[in-house]
């Protein structure tokens, strides 16, 4: 039964537009753009930016293939890695628009929220998700290689990994090399996040991911985009 009770997508037709895509189901695009500030009954974007970061990691890694063939394993990696950590993310979901159709409690708005980085990295997988469930592939990576296209042709060189470009930063300036730690671990036990810091020559930066080495490599690009 279709229902008749929800709340309105939050200017769906100007999200579609921004994602060049009409979906089919919209209650995927509401869970898309719905922060779980404003989730009711658990239906927030964070299922959907679960999704995403895979498809994403899988059209990215799938792009640069094509575009680099010549490049081994190890510079593809260190490209993908730049291309999807959180301040290349929130960039572009910035330049998108996408903060101006989220979802947010009216308090969380009136904080900024919406222009928080970590927000609005997971609301461009959420997306990216959305575009994969509601139409297949063929959505998500139109979608993808259009928003990216710019980060992509910047890229003259396979970036640094970030954990080795801020421990070589670290050694220019003294003894003292980066040290992580595990901040908290939230979620649930089969889809576990992981909170690690970094803390070198007293500047501290964290980063979240499904994985420690994940998110040690975030709150290192995370700290290399303040430091530099």
């Amino acid at each position: 039964m279709k229902r008749t009770d929800a709340p309105a997508v939050p200017t769906s037709g100007t999200a579609e537009l921004l994602l060049g895509h009409r979906f089919a189901n919209q209650e995927i695009l509401r869970e898309a753009l719905t922060h779980r500030s404003a989730a009711q009954h658990g239906r927030s974007n964070e299922r959907l930016e679960f999704v995403g970061d895979r498809v994403l990691g899988l059209l990215i890694a799938e792009w640069l293939a094509e575009r680099f063939p010549a490049e081994q394993e190890g510079a593809l990696g260190a490209r993908l890695a730049a291309l999807v950590s959180r301040p290349v993310l929130a960039r572009i979901a910035d330049a998108e628009g996408l903060a101006g159709v989220l979802d947010v409690a009216p308090n969380e708005a009136k904080d900024g929220v919406k222009r928080r980085a970590t927000v609005l990295a997971d609301a461009l997988e959420a997306v990216i998700g959305a575009l994969f469930l509601d139409g297949g592939i063929e959505p998500a990576r139109q979608f993808v290689r259009r928003v990216f296209e710019a980060e992509i042709a910047a890229q003259l060189y396979p970036p640094k990994d970030a954990k080795l470009a801020l421990q070589e930063w670290a050694q220019a300036r003294g003894p003292d090399l980066p040290r992580y730690a595990l901040v908290e671990r939230i979620g649930p036990p089969h889809a576990p996040q992981f909170v690690m810091r970094v803390t070198v020559e007293g500047e501290t930066a964290t980063g979240q991911a499904g994985t420690k080495r994940e998110a040690e490599r975030l709150a290192a690009t995370e700290l290399l985009s303040r430091i530099r």
